[in-house]
């Protein structure tokens, strides 16, 4: 197979995957209610800014503070 096949059939599939991924997530049925749909009271910029930037945020810094700590404790003094 050559390059340029290769290529192509690389192009292709990704194209493929992309509109593939496009068209499930389209809200075409956002609109309709479930039956037992029943949505509660939107985020606030504040909350949002907390849940999805902070609160990542606070946990990686949490785990890297671990992991330093567990890391410092183990080391051996130089001879």
């Amino acid at each position: 197979m050559s390059n340029l096949v290769k290529k192509n059939a690389l192009r292709a599939g990704t194209v493929t995957a992309g509109t593939a991924l496009l068209l499930m997530s389209s809200p075409a049925f956002a609109l309709t209610r479930d039956d037992g749909d029943d949505p509660g009271p939107g985020l606030s910029v504040a909350q949002t800014l907390g849940l999805y930037v902070a609160a990542p945020i606070v946990l990686f810094l949490v785990i890297a503070g671990l992991v330093m700590i567990g890391d410092k404790s183990r080391k051996q003094p130089k001879a």
